[in-house]
């Protein structure tokens, strides 16, 4: 018993620094809107900076003001970052924002390996709790308790910052309606800034006093960002009381599960995320977000199809792909086939996101299961290779049909977030069920047939691929299934009303874009020769995200030409510079900044400009056909 009461305490010592880090979030998504990827960054520089501070200050008071001058400072670097960076997006599309905190967490990542090193860094034991309470013979680190007792107190300050100063009362208006605040004459510039810095000090602080825990590592943003979104999201966005009592949970859960359920203990939080958002959507002390206040129609430009000549452009540039072989060596080919498989990636959850306006964080998921389809199909049960090609993105599709079914049933961040929890949980099982998937020695000696094997002959396979599966979404988007997706996207409450089933709609959309997903990784099994649980990885997910977005969520192109210019740059850097993520990152900010609609959407609007310089006759005559693509 004095074991599982001291397992208990110590989950409770780490939900502290948990429900810091996930309280500084939840205030900043519930505010601003900004699903802050960057957050984890912030708690792992309040780390490295903790940890600096601490090794030249020395004494009780060196240590703690240390951990609190942490905070502040990091606090004043996400202030800087607001203004200068996030305040520019604010009107930019929300996922375009997560974007922009994506390329920021790929800078920081290279910056604190550059400044600190790639080692560990084992921080000192803090002063006044170097020992341990003897417990019934089991030892409890003083610390521990120390964290225990700081979780609520700070619970307590934020509740007492939030129901009795005015600043609060305001916070919490905007958390429920944001627009409403505005329409009072609240500055919310300045609103949004003051509570990006609280949300960061508390991240700061949370790696701050994680110091004499855990060493510091350039990999802990990433850890800690995944657990924070499901404390997040199990509270409920905004709920500062919810996200204590979900870190608890939470931490709990990852303290017993090792111990009663080890076969599932990887995938437990988010089995329980899952059941919360199907049984109660919001979180479990959240509220149902307010409907947006936009005119249906009106943030998306209508679409239209390709005219003659761009079609003739369009296959002129594929013709100009498929002569690669002529000139190029195998290494390029190489490059070429992922680009493609990607291409194949990208398209997939750019129609989901674009056409039917769903988001989705675990898109790797389908991705994975087409390429574990096609190992089962190639390896235990030898069938040739055209065969496994047609069978193994069934595999996705049937995990995008399940999984789907749930997901509909919510919408925005609550969506994605349920995404993320089914491609935990798939990446869990081929992690954990060793016998099957290999876990993470993986599936090896999934090889090409003679036919396909050269590198020239699997690039025009790839290239093939890519060329009628994306012929093939875009004639969806044109098509009466295509116009009633759209609709959807763009009301569903209108849609309702002149009786299209949005739900099934969306369902049949999220279907269609797992098995592309699939498609793509199963050729990309075949590519690699290999399949690993990476390949349902949230990295892999997020990397989908950030190719749509860099192209243009809002245009029916952008998949592809976020994929080539995202995937083509990724590759290049790293063979070139060490510090592929700080340049990588850079480029992915920048464009957010100039180009906030994404590569193709700047190009759309720079080509309406033109068009609105032309005489005004042609102009009206181009206007009604010509309209952004």
């Amino acid at each position: 018993m004095a074991f599982y009461v001291v397992q208990f305490l110590t989950g409770l010592a780490s939900a502290a620094s948990l429900f810091l880090v996930a309280s500084g979030l939840s205030i900043i998504f519930g505010v601003t809107r900004i699903v802050n990827f960057a957050h984890g960054a912030f708690y792992m520089i309040g780390a490295y900076v903790a940890f600096t501070l601490t090794e030249r200050l020395s004494g009780t008071f060196g240590f703690w003001g240390s951990i609190v001058a942490a905070a502040f400072a990091v606090a004043l670097i996400g202030v800087i970052v607001e203004m200068v960076l996030l305040r520019r997006i604010y009107h930019a599309p929300e996922l375009f924002q997560l974007l922009a905190t994506f390329g920021l967490t790929l800078m920081v990542e290279d910056l604190v390996v550059l400044i600190w090193g790639p080692d560990d860094l084992v921080g000192r034991r803090a002063p006044g709790f170097k020992g341990a309470v003897d417990f019934f013979g089991q030892n409890i680190p003083s610390y521990d308790l120390f964290l225990i007792v700081l979780g609520p107190v700070v619970l307590g300050i934020l509740w007492l910052l939030f129901q009795r100063t005015r600043w609060g009362v305001l916070v919490r208006a905007a958390t429920q309606d944001r627009d409403m605040v505005a329409a009072l004459g609240v500055n919310q510039k300045w609103l949004f800034t003051s509570v990006f810095a609280v949300g960061v000090f508390l991240a700061a602080l949370g790696g701050a006093l994680q110091i004499p825990r855990d060493a510091v590592h350039h990999a802990m943003d990433l850890r800690i960002i995944v657990e924070v979104f499901v404390v997040v999201v199990i509270g409920g966005l905004g709920s500062i009381i919810g996200a204590f009592v979900a870190a608890v949970l939470v931490s709990e859960l990852n303290a017993f599960g090792i111990l009663i359920f080890p076969k599932i203990s990887i995938i437990l939080v988010f089995l329980v995320m899952a059941v919360v958002l199907i049984v109660r959507p919001w979180g479990l002390f959240g509220r149902p977000e307010a409907p947006a206040r936009k005119t249906p129609g009106l943030t998306v430009n209508p679409w239209r199809p390709l005219t003659s000549n761009e079609r003739l452009a369009a296959l002129a540039a594929l013709v100009i792909a498929a002569t690669l072989p002529l000139f190029a060596g195998n290494y390029a080919l190489t490059v070429g086939s992922e680009i493609a498989i990607f291409v194949i990636f990208a398209v997939s959850l750019h129609f989901l996101m674009a056409v039917g306006g769903l988001a989705s964080f675990g898109h790797a998921a389908y991705f994975g299961l087409g390429a574990y389809g096609v190992a089962f199909l190639a390896k235990m049960a030898g069938l040739p290779m055209i065969v496994c090609l047609l069978l193994g993105p069934l595999l996705g599709c049937m995990g995008a049909a399940v999984f789907g079914f749930f997901a509909v049933q919510l919408s925005g961040v609550y969506f994605a977030m349920l995404t993320l929890a089914f491609a935990q949980i798939v990446w869990s099982i081929a992690f954990q069920w060793v016998s099957v998937t290999g876990g993470d020695n993986g599936i090896l000696g999934v090889w090409p047939e003679k036919w396909a094997a050269s590198p020239s002959h699997f690039y025009w396979l790839a290239l093939g691929v890519a060329a009628l599966v994306t012929v093939a979404l875009r004639v969806a988007v044109f098509s009466p299934f295509g116009y009633g997706l759209r609709a959807t996207r763009d009301s569903a409450l209108r849609s309702e009303a002149i009786g299209v089933n949005v739900k099934r709609m969306q369902w049949t959309a999220f279907v269609i874009s797992g098995t592309t997903a699939g498609i793509g990784g199963a050729l990309f099994a075949y590519l690699k020769g290999s399949v690993f649980p990476d390949n349902l990885g949230i990295s892999l997910s997020v990397d989908a995200l950030v190719m749509v977005l860099l192209g243009g969520v809002e245009t029916v192109s952008g998949g592809v030409i976020g994929a080539i210019v995202y995937k083509a740059l990724n590759i290049w850097l790293v063979s070139q510079t060490d510090l592929s993520k700080l340049v990588l990152g850079g480029f992915i900010v920048l464009i957010v900044v100039v180009f906030p609609k994404g590569i193709v959407g700047m190009l759309e609007m720079l080509a309406q400009r033109r068009k609105s310089t032309s005489p005004p006759g042609a102009s009206l005559l181009a206007k009604p056909i010509e309209s952004a693509e």
